[in-house]
């Protein structure tokens, strides 16, 4: 049986329970789901997928 996940809040969430955004990572794949609404589940990404949003995220920064 695998561990359970490890949720992190995203660094651009605010601390005051507004609308959040929490990640979690296992061997072969990123979690994200929306804090207000765990009930409902998270989105699996490939672990390479989600980099590569990232990267792309991150270029488009000025």
């Amino acid at each position: 049986m695998s561990a359970p996940p490890v949720w992190r809040k995203s660094s651009y969430s605010n601390q005051t329970g507004g609308h959040c955004v929490e990640m979690a990572e296992s061997s072969d794949s990123v979690m994200v789901r929306d804090t207000r609404h765990r009930r409902l589940g998270h989105l699996s990404f490939p672990s390479g997928e989600w980099a590569a949003f990232l990267r792309e995220v991150k270029s488009d920064r000025p």
